[in-house]
């Protein structure tokens, strides 16, 4: 196989930096590949990535029509100048989420004519109905990330809405996925980021086993790492939750919480994140008493977070479903002890349950509160947690050996896209 380095049109729609892990993928995977001596241009939607190397950023502007500023905007008529831009505001007009499907056909429009200049498109989980032109009827060999199925998000969006019209506007938001379904199951080599997502893309989205490839993600343990010097603060335990929605189990920690509290009044959280507007997330903490004991911090640096982790006793993932879980891997590279649930990916991350983590059933509040109860009794047990959990982390999740891995597949990749150029010849 060829060591020499590729020319890679890295497609992402939305590389918010600051919400998320579609921007974080982006900035890591980038900057790694990078280092390898591979050429990186990221082609994304607004908002747009935070990138080590600026120069790589190729700006695809859109409409913006979910701008956070102003979400749900109706744009001037002169911003509507061609059929994207019609298709893209009638599809939000009917309630849907057209995204994805824009951008695709923007990416395909700017690189119609730049065939030469790449070797391949790496789409991240677009999955827009222009990667399937892009394959068909430009030559482009394409691979693509798909984090895990959104099929879950809709499915538990579903389960936990509240009225028949709440259900019927998930049912129109996520329309979106018929086009993601169909694109991901014609696209040759697809990464994924474990094993868990693995089998529930086959089961929920029919994607062809062999066409699916794990390639789990990391950190950066240059900068997750354990801060001694910073002491830990008694009964502090951290969350990541970018947003209060039901998969992200923010209200199974919160009522778990008031349960530890019962018996230890000194147990706070720090949630990294903030509730959204109309959030229930205030008025939970206040029915539970729990005013005055959680605290959400938003729009810290990345040094800050990691000073947090070094100030908590104890991390927890206490997620419905995860693909992954970026934030167990970065508490983890920390020294941190994590705490998580079944959900989806979580222990296939954690590892060996009181020995690199803790595991707990999820969507179960007691025994979230009695798994933190019984670690936070136990210095010992926490400790040796933690240097074993920054030890797997470091062994197995690091973003160079995501990087290492997906080229690999990009060299893969071109191998089979020749091959099948020469039997069609």
């Amino acid at each position: 196989m060829s060591e020499q380095p590729l020319r890679v049109a890295y497609l992402v729609y939305r590389g918010n930096p600051h919400c998320g892990g579609q921007g974080v993928y982006t900035r890591a995977l980038a900057h790694e590949l990078t280092e390898l001596g591979h050429e990186i241009t990221v082609l994304s939607g607004p908002p747009y990535p935070d990138l080590v190397d600026p120069g790589q950023l190729w700006e695809v502007p859109g409409l913006d029509l979910y701008r956070a500023t102003n979400p749900f905007r109706i744009p001037w008529p002169h911003e509507v100048r061609d059929r994207i831009d019609v298709g893209e505001v009638g599809i939000m007009a009917a309630a849907g989420y057209p995204e994805p499907w824009g951008f695709s056909m923007r990416a395909r429009r700017l690189l119609r004519d730049r065939r030469s200049d790449f070797d391949l498109v790496h789409d991240n989980q677009c999955l827009g109905t222009g990667l399937l032109d892009m394959m068909r009827e430009d030559g482009w060999p394409v691979v693509a990330t798909l984090h895990h199925p959104i099929t879950v998000d809709r499915d538990l969006d579903l389960a936990h809405a509240t009225n028949p019209w709440r259900r019927f506007s998930f049912r129109r938001w996520y329309a979106f996925l018929d086009m993601q379904i169909r694109v991901v199951r014609q696209i040759p080599r697809v990464l994924t980021v474990s094993e868990s997502s693995r089998r529930d893309i086959v089961d929920q989205m029919s994607v062809p086993a062999e066409n699916l490839h794990v390639v789990p993600v990391g950190s950066d343990p240059a900068i997750f790492r354990p801060l001694p010097q910073i002491a830990r603060v008694p009964g502090r335990i951290m969350t990541t939750a970018s947003a209060d929605v039901p998969l992200k189990g923010l209200t199974h920690l919160l009522e778990a919480l008031a349960k530890v509290r019962s018996e230890r009044d000194d147990v706070h959280l720090v949630v990294i994140g903030r509730p959204k507007r109309k959030s229930k997330i205030p008025a939970l903490i206040d029915r539970l008493g729990l005013t005055g004991h959680v605290e959400f911090v938003k729009g810290v640096t990345t040094e800050r977070i990691v000073e947090l982790y070094a100030e908590a006793e104890l991390a927890c993932v206490p997620s419905l479903y995860e693909g992954f879980s970026l934030p167990a891997v970065e508490a983890m590279a920390c020294g941190v002890p994590v705490i998580g649930t079944t959900g989806g990916a979580v222990p296939e991350v954690l590892g060996r349950d009181h020995e690199t983590g803790l595991i707990v059933p999820a969507g179960d509040p007691d025994s979230l509160a009695q798994g933190i109860l019984h670690a936070l009794a136990d210095p010992g047990l926490l400790a040796r947690i933690g240097d074993a959990g920054r030890e797997r982390a470091l062994t197995n999740f690091t973003w160079r050996r995501t990087a290492e891995r997906t080229a690999e597949h990009y060299r893969l990749l071109l191998e089979q896209h020749e091959r099948e150029r020469w039997d069609a010849a």
